[in-house]
Formats: C-alpha cells, sequence, structure tokens
C-alpha cells in the first residue's frame, strides 16, 4: 500500500499519464462510438437480419482485423524503447518495417477472406436473407482492410513517441467520416447496410493517409537517418516479428472467443445475435475507454525500460492502474443504472430490446473483471514480452472452453457466464506474470522468470 501511495502522490506522473490517456480515450470511445451509430441507424431499418447483417458481417472483418492487432502493439513497444534510447534511427525503422508488414498481410488477407467468410457462415447457420446481406456488407469492407492495417501501424508507432494528439487525428478523422457518411449512405441514399460498408472504407482510407502525412512532423522531432542496408538484414526482422508472432498467436485466442460468442448466438437466433450485439456495443465502449489508460502504460513502461527507469516503471504501471479502477467503477455504474435506455437508443425492435434487457447485468459487471487484463496487456506490450502475454491468453482461453461446453444448457446465461469467467482468466494469469517478472527484475532483461 505504502508504494502505490508514493506513486500516487507523484504529480509529474499523472500529468504524463493523462498527457497520453486523454486523447486516446477520446479517440477509443470515437470507436464504439461509430459502431453504437451504424447500429442505431440500421436498428431502425424494418427488419432484425439487417442489423445481424451488419452485427455478424462488422464481426468477421473485425476478426481478421484485429487478427493483425500485433502490428499496432508490437510496433508501440520498439517505438517506446527506441525513444527511451533517443535512437531516431530505430524509430525509421520501426515505421517502416510497420507499414510493410501491414501492405504484405493486408494482400494475404484479402486472398483468404473470401473462403473464409463461406466457412464462417457455415458454422453460423444463419438465414438465407442474414447469410446474403452479410456477404455483401462484409465484401464491401475488405476495400478498406489495406488502410486499416496501415492505420494500425501508424498509431502504434505514435504512441511509442509518445505523441498521442497524432492517433486522436486519425482515429477522429477516421470515425467521424464514418458517421457522416453512414447517416447519409444509408439514410439519406437509402443504400441499406451495404452503405455502412461503403461509409466505412471512404473512413478507413482517409484516416490512413492523414496518419502518413503526419509522420514528417513526428520525425523532425526525433533526427536520426534510416539504415538502409540494416533494414535488409534478416536479423534486424527477427526481434519484431518475433513479437508480432507471439501477439499474433494471442489476438487467435482471443478472435476464437469472440468468434464462438457469435457463432453460439447466431444459433440461438437472429434476436440473440442482434441482442448480443447491442450488448457487446457497452464491452467495445468501455473497452476502448479503458485502453486510453493502458496505451499511456504502453508508452511510458516501454520508455522507462528503454531508459531504464526502475521507479518510472512502478510509478506509471501503478498511478495508471489507480485511474483505470475509478473508470470501470464508474463504467459499472452507468450500465446498471443506464443500461435499458443505451439498449433502446440502438434499436427500436421489440425482439431484440427484451433480450437484450434480460442481460444487462452482464455489461455492468463486465468492466469490473476486465480492466485488468487491458492494464497488464499495456504493461507486457510496453516491455515486449509478448510470449507471456501469448502463455496467459492461451491458459485462459484453455479453461474457458470446456466451461462454455458444460453450460451450453444455460443459453445465452451459459454463453455470458463463460465470457466473465474468460476474461477474469485473462486478468489472473496475467497478474501472475507480471508478479513473478516483478520479483526476479526480468522487465530489464531478456530472460524469462
Amino acid at each position: 500500500m505504502s508504494l502505490f501511495l508514493d506513486a500516487w502522490r507523484h504529480s509529474p506522473t499523472h500529468r504524463k499519464v493523462w498527457a497520453l490517456a486523454a486523447p486516446m480515450i477520446l479517440s477509443n470511445i470515437s470507436v464504439p462510438l461509430v459502431a453504437l451509430v451504424d447500429s442505431a441507424v440500421i436498428g431502425h431499418l424494418p427488419h432484425a437480419h439487417q442489423l445481424g447483417a451488419a452485427a455478424v458481417g462488422g464481426s468477421l472483418y473485425t476478426l481478421l482485423v484485429w487478427a493483425m492487432g500485433f502490428l499496432r502493439m508490437g510496433t508501440t513497444g520498439f517505438a517506446a524503447q527506441a525513444a527511451g534510447r533517443d535512437d531516431g534511427g530505430a524509430l525509421r525503422q520501426v515505421l517502416l518495417q510497420g507499414l510493410l508488414l501491414a501492405f504484405g498481410f493486408a494482400l494475404v488477407l484479402g486472398v483468404l477472406a473470401v473462403p473464409f467468410t463461406g466457412f464462417a457462415l457455415g458454422l453460423m447457420q444463419p438465414s438465407a436473407e442474414l447469410d446474403a446481406l452479410t456477404r455483401e456488407f462484409f465484401h464491401i469492407r475488405l476495400l478498406g482492410l489495406p488502410a486499416a492495417l496501415a492505420s494500425y501501424a501508424l498509431v502504434g508507432w505514435f504512441l511509442g513517441t509518445q505523441n498521442a494528439r497524432a492517433p486522436l487525428a486519425i482515429l477522429l478523422t477516421t470515425n467521424l467520416i464514418n458517421l457522416v457518411l453512414d447517416l447519409w449512405f444509408v439514410l439519406g441514399l437509402e443504400w441499406g447496410v451495404a452503405g455502412a460498408a461503403r461509409a466505412s472504407v471512404i473512413a478507413e482510407w482517409s484516416g490512413a493517409l492523414l496518419g502518413l502525412a503526419l509522420t514528417r512532423r513526428s520525425l523532425r522531432a526525433h533526427p536520426g537517418h534510416l539504415d538502409r542496408a540494416a533494414l535488409l538484414r534478416w536479423q534486424n526482422w527477427r526481434p519484431l516479428l518475433a513479437v508480432n508472432r507471439d501477439i499474433f498467436i494471442r489476438t487467435l485466442a482471443l478472435e476464437l472467443v469472440f468468434f464462438l460468442i457469435t457463432v453460439q448466438g447466431t444459433r440461438l437466433g437472429d434476436a440473440t445475435v442482434a441482442a448480443n450485439a447491442l450488448l457487446l456495443n457497452g464491452l467495445l465502449l468501455t473497452a476502448h475507454a479503458l485502453d486510453g489508460l493502458a496505451h499511456a502504460v504502453e508508452a511510458l513502461c516501454g520508455h522507462a525500460i528503454g531508459s531504464r527507469d526502475h521507479q518510472a516503471l512502478r510509478r506509471s504501471l501503478l498511478v495508471a492502474g489507480g485511474w483505470s479502477l475509478l473508470a470501470s467503477l464508474a463504467f459499472a455504474l452507468f450500465f446498471m443504472v443506464g443500461g435499458g435506455l443505451f439498449i433502446d437508443l440502438q434499436s427500436d425492435i421489440a425482439a431484440v430490446r427484451e433480450v437484450a434487457h434480460s442481460y444487462l447485468p452482464y455489461l455492468a459487471l463486465l468492466p469490473l473483471i476486465a480492466v485488468w487484463s487491458y492494464l497488464l496487456d499495456g504493461l507486457f506490450i510496453g516491455a515486449t514480452r509478448a510470449r507471456e502475454m501469448r502463455n496467459a491468453m492461451l491458459v485462459a482461453v484453455g479453461l474457458s472452453l470446456p466451461l462454455g461446453w458444460a453450460l451450453q444448457f444455460l443459453g445465452n446465461h451459459g454463453l455470458w457466464l463463460t465470457f466473465l469467467a474468460f476474461m477474469l482468466l485473462r486478468g489472473l494469469c496475467l497478474g501472475t506474470l507480471a508478479w513473478r517478472l516483478d520479483q526476479c527484475d526480468g522487465w530489464f532483461g531478456t530472460r524469462t522468470c
């Protein structure tokens, strides 16, 4: 407790945390707000399968994009440590490596995405109307995939340099354009679900192009030169690729959980999958807000590790942890008191509303349980300790899958109980590994404790 109080009284750490967290919270919240607008706009169309198509198609696209989350997370850790060493050349190398990987993976995923859609929808067994509309939505969204992955790399790199304004500009530009075009295309031009997909594609390319333009100013603040010959040597790619590999495996395991939730929810009917989508929008809102503090942990802890500052590392984690707990309590209270209104604003379909209202207590519990995994993810990302993140995720998924199978008889209640247990296990596994590393001073070395 004395360590926490000492850190909490250190005003400069509070300022550093919020200088990074506040812009990232604003930009992150805009992401689920756009999803809420999509749900609200499409949710007021006459048929449940239209809302379900946007939910399922969006989930499939998100599975692909989030699987590439290592493009942001790996880039952040290496950029933060390079900034801590004041190595401008390494910062340039990390930026170019991230962008090259983004465009390469976009090409590969674009080729694999169409058969992936058929396989996924075959597992879900949707109605004919939901199947056709989901395919249309998903295939349009694929046109924005290169831009979405490039934005991941750009946001991660800017965050690693402790520049939170550029990610704010990128994400706000992307999401505000999406919001405006969504309303215009769906309601004004009456393009329906396809209009929402087209709006997202245009917005994603707008954000990526802005991010590329902003890199010039940030590079001037970090003098150095790119070693082109070093960029061609395999050994200069191995650390980044090793971290990205482990984050990729970790992300696939996480996506498996969300995919299975979508599959099981779809099997329970169109109203259930639509209701779960509305509830998961609440999780997205919470996660993106709390991730703003986790992003501050990534940058500050990575910088502290790069400069080998033990005290700064501990202070950054404890201060951000305190604020994360307060924020999670606020979200839990919000969903307890205003959860019904939150659902009703997203859809006026009576069957969907009725289902969603009955599961609101689970949504209220989620912020309190999930907050610790978000915070600790930030610590491990900043430390480029991806192997430990991967192992913690695999353990959590491995323990949750049998539980989910055992609770199938409870229907959607069993699905939500399993999800809560999974988020709890994530935090416990990461916390155990973080404690072990702290005990053996492993954050500042390459050994595994």
